[in-house]
């Protein structure tokens, strides 16, 4: 057999085992690969959706010594969307995070931060947010308020928010959004002064979260 027959062979064969994937498997590689959302808000399906546990990110910063911008993040969040027929502007939502989960990549520091003199988490082991309201500033952004707890301590907050994007997710088959948030607070109004001015006031906060439908019970 000459050359351009083998090819024609290794063709022929490739794509009788993508066939056979595709029958064994529903084409769920194809499906993944060619995976598009709807950006509209008005097509997302009312209902109760909860937070993705393995696509999110909570992340804080703060000025260090004027050198740089410190990141921390946390390790355990739960959340949930209600969307009702009103769309964005009459969502809410509401997240839980685990203070004790804090990671800034130092484990002394962990502690520190963790301790008495900041977030007390022995005493105050949750920090939670509770959205009061949403204002759309455009197709897919818009302005979530809402009241944010640290430390016993509630303020209100407010987050600059992207609709990323809503479909049934072709691994789960659950109807999913997406969205990016970020946003700004004072962490004195929380009674979080200490180590201040060598370490700013402004915290900076960039959220990303996947919300889906749970699956029906059985």
């Amino acid at each position: 057999m000459n050359g351009r027959g083998v090819t024609s062979l290794k063709r022929r064969t490739w794509f009788a085992a993508l066939g056979a994937a595709c029958l064994m498997f529903a084409c769920t590689p194809l499906r993944v690969v060619t995976h598009s959302v709807n950006t509209a808000a008005a097509d997302v399906p009312a209902g109760h959706y909860v937070l993705d546990p393995h696509h999110w990110s909570v992340v804080f910063d703060v000025d260090h010594l004027h050198y740089s911008r410190f990141v921390m993040r946390f390790d355990r969040v739960t959340a949930q969307l209600d969307w009702r027929a009103g769309g964005l502007n009459s969502a809410t939502v509401e997240a839980t995070i685990d203070a004790a989960s804090l990671d800034t990549n130092d484990p002394q520091l962990d502690q520190q931060v963790k301790g008495a003199q900041m977030l007390d988490v022995a005493r105050f082991p949750q920090i939670r947010f509770v959205s009061t309201r949403f204002e759309q500033t455009g197709d897919s952004r818009g302005t979530l308020t809402g009241n944010l707890t640290i430390r016993g301590i509630t303020q209100p907050v407010t987050l600059d928010v992207t609709f990323n994007g809503y479909a049934p997710n072709p691994l789960t088959k659950q109807p999913t959004v997406g969205f990016a948030a970020t946003g700004r607070f004072s962490r004195a109004k929380f009674g979080l002064s200490t180590w201040y001015p060598a370490v700013g006031d402004d915290i900076g906060v960039r959220i990303e979260a996947e919300f889906e439908q749970p699956a029906p019970a059985n």
